[in-house]
């Protein structure tokens, strides 16, 4: 539970408001969105990382430890970086370091648990009140726009190594004496495409990660320029929720199954969009709150129940490699595609100096939500994975 407090509590000092930070330095939206899109290169590093690394030759928590001690260096170096081409290097430096270790955290977490899909969510949700304490602290210390957050996530940064140590032994589970290219890639994890079902829901996981990252890169931008006061404190309610929904799963999972929460989850997504593109800071204001209640849907009905659904599907020697694949599947390949694409509408839409046509800007990602959620309805059949 501290691990998983600490992680995203390092993740939320930065992530959800850097774009904030970047437009009031001089960035331009597309450095902003190919800013975010170094989160999914990271994203992409990850499951040949861990599947090399933590399956197979040395304890996670170690590799999670080290990880973080080093990674604090760069973001304090990344708080005093004010040209966009170095600042795009050096935090792609930080998050191929930061991304595999939400897979380690997964791994670590799974490793001690008899039951996943009743035990996890209970320790995930520290997690969630991690990321709330971040936007509390960023945003009634005004530090949305400050170089601070960084030096804050990196101070965090240097406690999660240390604790890292100690945590339970989390050795590697398949010790092979010659590992071959694919053992040391992480490849194996690929047999899980044998199985239609999991294809599919990785080409699903795919497609809504495009519309995901519009949130994570504008939300913060957007709330801010219509005239939302403290905005990054505001959108922890999100996180509430969130917390709400994580201790519910392990009671929705049994009676809905992985279909039906999955779909409910991108539903969300949909009426998230449409509600940013229509609300406003003054009498529709709540549209927006609304809007950012749902999170505790969006992310955990698509996100934790997708981890566990992986658990479930992939035998017990490759869960780490599998568990990286599916962040490669939506923090990687989906969203880097999002976060780029991201950029480029908001760009487009963009009337003036921090001005810009958010009811066009929203609508993309919501049209985009549209399609993938009719493709996983149509095509992902609800068969119960089997635990090897």
């Amino acid at each position: 539970m501290i691990m998983m407090f600490l992680e995203f509590f390092l993740w939320g000092c930065w992530y959800a408001t850097m774009g904030t930070y970047m437009g009031t330095i001089g960035f331009s939206d597309l450095d902003i969105g190919s800013a975010y899109t170094t989160i999914s290169l990271g994203a992409i590093v990850s499951p040949f990382f861990v599947g090399m690394i933590a399956d197979r030759y040395f304890s996670a928590e170690k590799v999670k430890a080290i990880i973080h001690i080093f990674g604090a260096g760069v973001l304090y170096a990344l708080s005093t970086i004010l040209d966009p081409s170095l600042f795009f290097w050096v935090l792609l430096l930080y998050t191929v370091m930061f991304m595999p270790t939400i897979a380690l955290a997964n791994a670590i977490s799974f490793n001690q648990m008899d039951s996943p899909e009743k035990e996890f969510p209970i320790i995930r949700v520290l997690g969630t009140i991690g990321w709330i304490a971040a936007g509390l602290i960023l945003g009634f210390g005004e530090l949305e726009d400050s170089h601070l957050q960084f030096q804050m996530a990196a101070g965090c940064s240097v406690l999660l190594g240390v604790y890292s140590f100690f945590l339970p032994s989390s050795p590697p589970k398949n010790n092979v004496e010659k590992p071959t290219v694919s053992d040391i890639l992480g490849l194996d994890a690929l047999e899980l495409f044998k199985n239609r079902n999991f294809s599919i829901f990785v080409i699903c996981s795919i497609l809504i990660s495009i519309p995901l990252s519009f949130y994570f890169a504008y939300a913060n931008i957007f709330l801010n320029e219509i005239g939302v006061e403290n905005a990054a404190s505001k959108m922890t309610m999100g996180q509430v929720s969130e917390i709400l929904f994580m201790l519910i799963i392990p009671l929705l999972f049994a009676r809905l199954g992985v279909k039906k929460m999955l779909l409910i989850g991108m539903i969300a997504w949909i009426l998230r969009y449409f509600l940013f593109a229509y609300g406003n800071s003054d009498e529709l204001v709540w549209m927006l709150y609304i809007g950012i209640v749902l999170h505790g849907i969006c992310y955990d009905f698509f996100f934790v129940t997708g981890q566990i659904y992986v658990d479930n599907a992939a035998p017990k020697k490759i869960q780490a490699s599998a568990q990286g694949m599916i962040t490669l599947a939506t923090y990687g390949i989906g969203m880097g595609i999002g976060s780029y694409a991201s950029g480029i509408v908001a760009h487009h839409y963009k009337t003036g100096e921090n001005q810009h046509l958010w009811e066009m800007i929203w609508m993309v990602p919501a049209v985009m939500a549209i399609v993938s959620a009719i493709a996983f309805f149509i095509f992902f059949k609800d068969n119960k994975a089997t635990t090897n």
